[in-house]
């Protein structure tokens, strides 16, 4: 399953109203964060707001928060507002991938790919905004990296 930036947008900006908790998250305060368009980013809010997934109050100390406690809100509630599922039938290895498969009832792989959907759909609708933010303050800062100068290979002829 690929992931558009919009969706990826939007989970983001899920994850930040659930973090805040029932404080408002700005356009501009997620958009530095991440280094998003503001432009896009209030496109995404205004569409998690259509969908039900989230409430915006303008003026001073306005914002977006959840419509929902996070505890009731899934990454897969989300998915659903921006990614259109995979079409029954649909081939991952067929050119069209919207089109069904002409192979579909003779294909031997078919299978594979409905359970990996099948998988995938799973743990996106187990994974709730509680559960995406709570795990992400568990995780350790990344360890920065240290960049070396490439070694000069030592010549086997001396």
């Amino acid at each position: 399953m690929t992931i558009t930036k919009s969706t990826r947008y939007a989970l983001y900006a899920a994850a930040e109203m659930a973090a805040a908790d029932s404080a408002p998250v700005t356009v501009a305060g997620v958009a530095s964060r991440y280094g998003i368009p503001e432009s896009v980013l209030a496109k995404v809010f205004q569409q998690l707001v259509r969908s039900g997934l989230a409430v915006g109050t303008r003026g001073i100390g306005g914002g977006y928060r959840l419509a929902r406690p996070p505890a009731a809100i899934t990454v897969l509630d989300v998915l659903h507002v921006f990614e259109r599922p995979r079409t029954p039938g649909a081939c991952l290895l067929h050119d069209r991938p919207d089109a069904p498969c002409p192979q579909h009832s003779s294909c031997s792989l078919q299978w594979l790919f409905e359970e990996v959907d099948e998988l995938v759909r799973c743990t996106y609708e187990s994974v709730t905004l509680e559960t995406l933010v709570r795990r992400a303050g568990q995780m350790p800062a990344p360890l920065p990296v240290a960049i070396r100068s490439p070694r000069r290979q030592k010549s086997a002829h001396r």
